[in-house]
């Protein structure tokens, strides 16, 4: 049972973080090479802007800065279920590895399979899927002992072994291909945020209207699975079947935010400890706040590096890494 002051208090952070994102949202509506006076957001966003303004806003701004939400949003959820299927809270879909695996996937798609205009924005994921999905195969299946289950250790380092190794297949992958080819691959393994189009969107969106209230639904069942096995089984929970299908649930998810973003780490691992530390580790609670977070996190990344240096700005990758490689250490740290 929730208590009523819990549930006020996480009711509150989630109209703060909402309020953030718009606030944050709108600040990026204005800045750009083509900058757009504030006043003039409002007007044009109800139809009744020039042209200029018009194309800056619809075609430009809003649809990179709804794609970016998005992406946030999938990998924090993902990044959520990783943790609480894991019991680790280290695990990350960028760190373990699954990232390298969608990213390796959506290099061969994009080098050796011929390009339709019509569906390539629609195959991404598709793509990016399948390579996660392959890659978290091989990483649960070298984690999981019979005699002891998943041990959350092993799962991070052998992660982190797959991250490395697929790294250098990438390398090997790019090395003989053509220069243009390899510019789109090299910004998208720095993060930077490239699927900034309408149809991308559309693309992105049924992933999360899907996999956001199924995992809601399945919030009890994670709280089972973040205790220890016996315990789980215990209760009667059917350990094997439910990790696997919320792990399919988070390499969807995950492959489908890297597929329009790039290899962004961090995001899933920073956003459920911040909801956590606010609210408490019940998924009920944390998850609907991780969710929002993650938007929140990957917005301003992309929003204070998109403005830094002109004319391409930083990577939000980038950007998402200076803060999330010294958190990373001090959990590492803090875990010992």
């Amino acid at each position: 049972m929730i208590q009523q002051a819990v549930l006020r208090k996480t009711l509150i952070i989630l109209a703060i973080t909402l309020a953030l994102i718009l606030i944050t949202g709108f600040i990026g509506l204005g800045l750009g090479y083509s900058s757009v006076s504030y006043d003039r957001i409002i007007p044009t966003l109800l139809g009744e802007g020039s042209f200029k303004e018009k194309f800056v806003l619809f075609d430009i701004r809003l649809p990179r800065i709804l794609i970016t939400v998005l992406a946030g949003m999938a990998l924090a959820l993902s990044g959520s279920i990783l943790q609480s299927i894991t019991r680790n809270d280290l695990a990350d879909p960028g760190i373990i590895g699954i990232n390298s695996g969608a990213g390796v996937a959506v290099a061969m798609f994009f080098l050796f399979v011929p390009i339709d205009p019509g569906t390539f924005v629609y195959m991404l994921p598709v793509a990016a899927f399948v390579g996660a999905l392959l890659t978290s195969t091989l990483i649960y299946l070298f984690s999981y002992r019979k005699s002891e289950g998943l041990n959350p250790v092993r799962l991070i380092l052998v992660g982190v072994g797959f991250s490395t190794a697929l790294s250098g297949l990438m390398i090997v992958l790019i090395s003989s291909a053509e220069r243009e080819k390899v510019d789109f691959i090299a910004k998208w393994l720095a993060g930077n945020i490239w699927g900034t189009d309408w149809p991308f969107i559309i693309a992105l969106l049924p992933w999360l209207i899907i996999l956001i209230p199924f995992t809601l639904y399945k919030a009890y069942r994670l709280n089972l699975l973040g205790l220890s096995e016996p315990v789980s089984i215990g209760v009667g929970l059917e350990v094997q079947k439910e990790r696997i299908v919320l792990l399919l649930a988070a390499v969807a998810l995950a492959a489908s935010a890297v597929s329009v973003t790039g290899g962004i780490a961090f995001v899933g691992l920073m956003a459920p400890h911040i909801s956590k530390a606010l609210v408490g580790p019940r998924n009920q609670l944390f998850i609907p706040i991780s969710i929002l977070m993650g938007g929140l996190l990957l917005l301003v990344a992309d929003t204070v590096g998109r403005n830094l240096t002109d004319p391409d700005g930083i990577p939000a990758g980038v950007v998402v890494s200076l803060i999330g490689v010294p958190y990373f250490a001090y959990l590492l740290l803090k875990k010992k």
